[in-house]
């Protein structure tokens, strides 16, 4: 029997019981796929994080990533829970971390916050993907419960990814945004037909100054039917309004503060970091807090 160091941490705040839980292994070496993916299953959450001994000179973390039933390339939030774990158990000795991930190998800075710390996960290759129109688009509308008239006209929805595609859904009413109730299983069957597994669904109706955006991000396909807080939507979110100029930016950053998990009870913010050059997102970062609710250990 080997054990195993796990924790549950939420990301995205620094409330207990808020944000978004990750499961997080900590020396993950030694653990076969099918026992990462029983783990995953058993910790329940929308995604856990393994962490394992580098395998190459050019990273020093090997990072992979489970949801309940199938493993992922890579995930915001777990990024973020995953390294303020490292943080906490070797008092931030490296200041930035090279993750290996199903998408290459990415930085990730750890910035001391007086007592504690901040996580700025860099992401992956941006890249734009079909935009869903016509009968697809009609297919999601229905799915999602939405009406023609509850999109935001200056929003199309297209498919955006960091490392890990969303479906990007612009509407005008944040109540309607809190009151989606998606038909599950019909966003299942579009997935397969679109090839994409994510569903975000934002606003710009907010009553904090602070705040740009409220999202939702529903991926039934890979078993989460509702995510909390989830860094691979905000992230393309950025690059999103960047690329269709749908915000004002000052020509080489955009940096704003998006809000998620409200509607179920489990709110947290991120601030989102895109980069410009010749008016085209060139790289998008995520900064999020986070919290330990809980650590144990694992015998297998």
């Amino acid at each position: 029997m080997e054990r195993y160091r796990a924790y549950q941490v939420d990301s995205f705040t620094r409330e207990k019981f808020a944000g978004n839980p990750a499961g997080v292994v900590s020396n993950a070496d030694g653990l076969t796929d099918e026992q990462m993916q029983k783990i995953a299953r058993e910790f329940n959450n929308s995604e856990t994080a393994f962490i394992r001994s580098a395998t190459g000179a050019d990273h020093d973390y090997h990072v992979r990533f489970f949801t309940p039933t199938k493993e992922v390339p890579i995930c915001g939030h777990a990024t973020i829970a995953a390294h303020y774990v490292i943080a906490k158990e070797t008092g931030a000795r490296l200041k930035r971390v090279l993750q290996k991930t199903g998408v290459g190998i990415l930085p990730v800075d750890v910035v001391e916050d007086g007592s504690d710390y901040r996580i700025v996960m860099t992401q992956g290759k941006i890249e734009f993907g079909s935009t869903i129109d016509g009968e697809e688009k009609a297919a999601l509308l229905s799915a999602l419960r939405l009406r023609p008239e509850d999109l935001d006209a200056q929003c199309p929805i297209q498919i955006v990814s960091t490392g890990h595609s969303k479906v990007m859904v612009g509407i005008r009413s944040r109540a309607v945004l809190n009151g989606l109730s998606p038909d599950l299983q019909a966003l299942v069957a579009l997935s397969a037909k679109i090839g994409c597994n994510g569903y975000f669904v934002f606003t710009f109706d907010s009553n904090d100054p602070s705040v740009l955006t409220h999202g939702r991000m529903f991926a039934p396909a890979i078993g989460i039917n509702e995510d909390p807080v989830t860094g691979n939507a905000n992230g393309p979110l950025g690059a999103y309004l960047v690329h269709h100029r749908i915000v004002p930016y000052d020509g080489k950053m955009l940096v704003f503060t998006g809000q998620q998990g409200e509607a179920i009870g489990r709110k947290g913010k991120m601030e989102v970091r895109t980069t410009i050059e010749n008016d085209e997102p060139v790289q998008v970062q995520i900064v999020g807090e986070a919290v330990i609710a809980f650590q144990t250990e694992i015998e297998v």
